[in-house]
């Protein structure tokens, strides 16, 4: 037994022994040729420059501004005991003076900071102070800066954005990264900035490109001894996009005065130009903007910093119709049925009039002539024959209530309503009150710009476009996608008549602004309620009587040329009471300067005379 115990002893010390031996010997070998290798060499990335953004005639939207950051040698600091805390040495001091009498809008004390926050025994690279001098700027210090050893003058850049407010939804900006942004990209660490909104964030990884690197050798003392490996940098990587730009400044100088969206698109998705008005300079946002002028933009009651283009969402108003037209199609409900109109219908034995927008009626009823005179109670009686949940699975098809798959982040899908979803969101069930509203676009649906673009492109073509702002990515053309969606080609048909009507008869309701265009154009005004018309009220308000803010959005949406659909422009003005009377002006004017400019084939370039706005007052009127 003894003996057992002694051999146990015995042979437990020698494992530990040849254990620690091992773990000396060999194993710690690893960490310290790892901990020696770092010793002598350095790895030094080289910042990839990133891409910009070019519009469809390669101006410029984003651009890279040449400067230099200013770098400091570290080991500069001391602890102060009474403090306790590290402190500036008379040599930094006198460093940071000297950058502040050369550039006096820097401020010694951030400086200072600065540096201190980033200085500690273990680090031995240059301390960056800072970020970017232009170049103009620094031309004139640079020799005396570069005599100082203990500064580094590093070449650097800056993004601006030349267009300044004309196209900020879509380009978006960038702005310095955060912790967490940091952690989930190497490149965005290095770099210290990432795209925040637009373009600039949804192609974030391909503008930003890929990290390159040196790999050096260095003595005892850090000074570089020999370059054993370079790698550049993956950089310029650029994007060109669809949009036109001066068709963007133009459609900005017709919104002046008013807030709204416009959204120009070709039916292939092609978007030519998308303005969210009013909008912000996104060179704000690209050094930090302050506190007294993001506290302008949040409080502002038009909401420019919301790109209402995707993240907009609106009652569609009688712009639905057609979709809804179709719909009834699809369910075989007899949409070729005319229905009468007087005005309004009831339900059952209740006493509430559900309203058409014509306080007379429209008569008898077809289709075409409900589409051109935009007549409510046929749609509501239409609606009740077909129901909710047929309406809303025809609707979703052609593009509504789902996202259009668009090339911008934060795109929200709008509403389609139907039982499901009522009892999903509120617990309750569906009312055949609700259909009838929800057939001329009110009630609970809710519609994107961009959407109901898209699905005016679906209904010139038969294709449902995927919409897309970027032509081409790092030299890689972007491929074009279609949905399609069955539907009866002569209600089809009968639908795009009572477009061309809207646009073109003497009872549509945009003829006066559509009718005379170098093109013709085929579309449909909208109108979408914000606040509801009491029933008590037997003489409708008139929008202008109305407080700005209560009145309602107004709709247009259209497409061109009539027979041979090239482009859909759709267009919403908040607040703008009459889709034919508000919006129908700011289309009209996309439609000139596109045919002027040669959209529309050589025929009309160059000859249509253009509204000059320089003479034209705009203001939000009475109750603004």
């Amino acid at each position: 037994m003894r003996f057992s115990i002694i051999i146990t002893l015995f042979v437990f010390f020698w494992v530990m022994l040849i254990s620690r031996i091992y773990q000396i010997s060999i194993k710690s070998n690893y960490y310290y040729e790892n901990l020696a290798q770092m010793n002598i060499e350095r790895k030094y990335f080289i910042k990839p420059v990133r891409g910009e953004i070019l519009d469809r005639n390669r101006k410029l939207l984003a651009v890279n501004d040449i400067g230099f950051s200013i770098k400091i040698a570290p080991h500069l600091t001391k602890y102060d005991k009474e403090q306790k805390r590290r402190v500036a040495n008379d040599k930094l001091i006198k460093l940071i003076t000297g950058i502040v009498k050369e550039f006096p809008d820097l401020n010694q004390t951030k400086l200072i900071k600065k540096y201190i926050k980033k200085d500690s025994s273990y680090n031995h690279r240059y301390i960056p102070v800072v970020d970017f001098i232009g170049y103009d700027e620094m031309i004139g210090a640079y020799p005396k800066l570069t005599i100082n050893k203990s500064l580094k003058i590093e070449s650097e850049t800056k993004r601006s954005y030349p267009a300044g407010s004309m196209a900020t939804h879509i380009v978006g900006y960038v702005g310095r990264s955060n912790l967490k942004e940091n952690e989930k990209d190497p490149v965005v660490e290095k770099v210290g900035v990432i795209g925040k909104t637009g373009l600039e964030r949804e192609y974030n990884q391909v503008l930003q490109g890929e990290l390159g690197y040196r790999l050096v050798k260095v003595s005892a003392r850090n000074k570089e001894v020999a370059e054993l490996e370079k790698v550049e940098p993956k950089d310029d990587q650029n994007l060109v996009l669809n949009i036109d730009l001066k068709l963007q400044k133009r459609i900005n100088e017709l919104f002046v005065g008013q807030a709204g969206i416009a959204v120009v698109m070709g039916v292939d998705g092609d978007i030519i130009a998308g303005v969210s008005y009013p909008s912000y300079d996104p060179n704000l946002f690209v050094g930090g903007i302050s506190s007294k002028a993001w506290k302008e933009l949040i409080t502002d009651l038009d909401h420019p910093f919301t790109n209402k283009i995707v993240g907009g969402a609106y009652p569609p108003g009688s712009a639905i119709k057609m979709g809804m037209a179709l719909a009834f199609s699809k369910a075989g409900t007899g949409v070729e049925n005319p229905e009468y109109c007087k005005g309004y219908i009831t339900l059952g034995k209740s006493k509430h009039k559900f309203r058409c927008w014509s306080r007379y009626g429209h008569g008898t009823v077809g289709l075409r002539k409900a589409i051109r005179e935009s007549c409510d109670v046929y749609f509501y009686n239409k609606a009740l024959q077909t129901g909710i949940n047929s309406m809303a699975k025809s609707l979703r098809e052609m593009g509504l209530g789902v996202k259009t798959g668009v090339d911008l982040p934060r795109e929200r899908s709008g509403i389609v309503p139907d039982k499901a979803w009522k009892r999903k969101r509120f617990k309750q069930g569906w009312y055949r009150g609700e259909t009838v509203i929800s057939s001329i676009g009110q009630g609970y649906n809710l519609a994107t710009p961009l959407q109901v673009a898209r699905y005016t492109a679906f209904l010139a073509t038969e294709r449902l476009p995927t919409p897309h702002f970027v032509d081409v990515i790092a030299g890689r053309k972007v491929k074009k996608e279609y949905k399609t969606f069955e539907v009866n080609k002569q209600h089809l048909n009968t639908i795009r008549l009572g477009m061309y009507d809207v646009c073109n008869s003497p009872r549509g309701t945009a003829k006066r602004t559509m009718s005379k265009l170098p093109i013709v154009v085929a579309g449909k005004t909208g109108t979408s309620q914000v606040v509801s018309i009491p029933q008590g009220e037997k003489v409708r308000m008139k929008e202008s009587q109305l407080d700005y803010y209560s009145r309602s959005h107004a709709w247009l949406t259209t497409y061109a040329p009539y027979e041979n659909p090239k482009y859909v422009v759709t267009v919403l003005v908040e607040h703008g009471g009459h889709g034919g009377s508000t919006a129908g002006p700011i289309a009209a004017e996309i439609y000139k300067w596109m045919a002027n400019e040669g959209y529309f084939g050589d025929e009309f370039k160059g000859k249509i005379k253009l509204k000059d706005l320089t003479k034209v007052k705009k203001g939000r009127g009475h109750g603004h």
